[in-house]
C-alpha cells in the first residue's frame, strides 16, 4: 500500500524527476547501459512515462522504486505473464476501461461547447462502477451527446459561424491528416448527406477525441514493439557476453572457433538492433510531422476567431505537446538502439582482435 501511495504521488505530483540520458541516477539507466536488468529498467521507465493505461504507469513505477529495480523490471516485462501483461489486463477490464473513457471525455470535450458530456463525465468518475457502466454503455453517454447537440443547435452561433472554408479544411483533413482516427472522424463529418450538425460536432469534440485516440494508438503500438525487441536483444547480449567469456578462456584451435562463435553472436546483436533503430527513427519523424500539423491547427484556431475553431484551441495545444513528447521519446530510443548497435560492433571487433 505504501509503495502504491508513493507511486500515486509520483504520477500526480511529479516529485520524481526523469533525468536526461546518461545521468547516473538510481532507477534510470544511461543510453550506453546494456545488461539485461538495465535494459529492462529503461523500458519500464518508458511505460511509466508514456503508458496509455493508468494501471501500467502505476505498476511500472512500483517496479522502478522497488528494492531491486533490475529484477523487478525484468519480472514486469516477462512474457507471457509478467507484470506488464497483468497491468494491461486489469486496465482492460470493464470498469478500468470506463474510467479511461470518462477521463478521455474530459480531455476532449470542453465545458463551454459540450457542457452536458463534460459535466456527466466529471460526475460519473465519482460514482460506483455500476453507475459508470450505465452511463458509458447503457445510453447515458449518447443521451448527454444528444443534449449537447441540442444545446449547440439552440445556441446557433456555431452553425452561423460555419463557412465553406471550414468544410474545405475538414475535407483536407479527411484526405491528408497523419492520424488515422482524425481522418476517419473528418470523413464522417463531411460524408455524403452530412449536416451542419455533423460538422459542428466535429469541431466541438470529434476532432479532439479522434486526436487523443491517435496518440494512444501510437504509444501503445511503439511501446509494445519495443518490448518485443528488448526481450530479444537482452537475450542476445547475454549470449554474446557468455560466448566472449568462453572465447577468452579457450586456447588453440578451439579458441579460434570460440572467437568466431562470439563474433557471430555480437554480429547477431547488431543485426537485431538495426531494425529497431530504424523503426524508432520513423516514429520520430512521424511524431515531428504530427506536432507540426497540430502547431498549424493551433495557429488556424487562434486566427479564425469563431466558436467552432475556438473549441479547438486548448485541445490543439495539448495535442501538439503530446506529439512533442512522443518525438522526444522516439529520439531517445533511436539513440539508445544506435548505442546498442555500436556496442555490438565493438564487441565483434574486440573478439576478432583480442589484445
Amino acid at each position: 500500500m505504501l509503495s502504491c501511495a508513493l507511486c500515486a504521488a509520483v504520477l500526480f505530483t511529479g516529485t520524481v524527476s526523469v533525468p536526461v540520458a546518461g545521468a547516473a541516477v538510481p532507477g534510470v539507466v544511461s543510453v550506453s547501459a546494456a545488461t539485461p536488468g538495465e535494459i529492462a529498467r529503461r523500458e519500464v521507465l518508458y511505460h511509466a512515462k508514456y503508458g496509455v493505461y493508468a494501471t501500467v504507469k502505476t505498476d511500472a513505477w512500483v517496479a522502478l522504486l522497488s528494492e531491486d529495480p533490475d529484477a523487478a523490471a525484468i519480472e514486469f516485462l516477462r512474457l507471457p505473464d509478467g507484470g506488464l501483461v497483468f497491468a494491461k489486463e486489469r486496465a482492460q477490464n470493464l470498469d478500468k476501461r470506463n474510467i479511461d473513457f470518462l477521463n478521455r471525455l474530459l480531455e476532449t470535450h470542453t465545458r463551454q461547447y459540450s457542457p452536458e458530456v463534460y459535466q456527466a463525465a466529471s460526475y460519473y468518475l465519482t460514482q460506483p462502477p455500476s453507475k459508470r457502466e450505465e452511463f458509458c454503455h447503457g445510453g447515458g453517454y449518447e443521451a448527454a451527446k444528444a443534449r449537447d447537440l441540442k444545446f449547440r443547435a439552440d445556441l446557433g452561433e456555431q452553425k452561423r459561424a460555419l463557412v465553406e472554408e471550414d468544410r474545405r479544411y475538414v475535407r483536407m483533413l479527411a484526405q491528408n491528416d497523419p492520424g488515422a482516427q482524425v481522418r476517419f472522424a473528418a470523413s464522417y463529418a463531411v460524408r455524403a448527406g452530412a449536416t451542419d450538425d455533423d460538422l459542428t460536432d466535429f469541431f466541438a469534440w470529434g476532432w479532439a477525441h479522434a486526436a487523443r485516440l491517435d496518440i494512444e494508438s501510437f504509444r501503445e503500438r511503439v511501446l509494445d514493439q519495443n518490448q518485443q525487441w528488448l526481450h530479444t536483444i537482452a537475450r542476445l547480449i547475454t549470449d554474446a557476453e557468455a560466448a566472449e567469456k568462453a572465447a577468452r578462456e579457450t586456447e588453440g584451435e578451439a579458441g579460434k572457433e570460440a572467437r568466431d562463435k562470439a563474433a557471430a553472436a555480437w554480429r547477431n546483436v547488431g543485426t537485431q538492433s538495426s531494425p529497431a533503430q530504424s523503426k524508432w527513427e520513423e516514429a520520430r519523424d512521424f511524431s515531428r510531422r504530427q506536432a507540426e500539423t497540430w502547431r498549424a491547427i493551433l495557429l488556424a484556431a487562434q486566427q479564425a476567431q469563431n466558436p467552432n475553431w475556438n473549441a479547438m484551441i486548448d485541445p490543439a495545444k495539448a495535442t501538439e505537446a503530446d506529439w512533442e513528447n512522443n518525438r522526444s521519446m522516439a529520439v531517445d530510443q533511436a539513440a539508445y538502439w544506435e548505442s546498442l548497435l555500436r556496442q555490438a560492433l565493438e564487441g565483434e571487433q574486440r573478439v576478432k582482435n583480442p589484445s
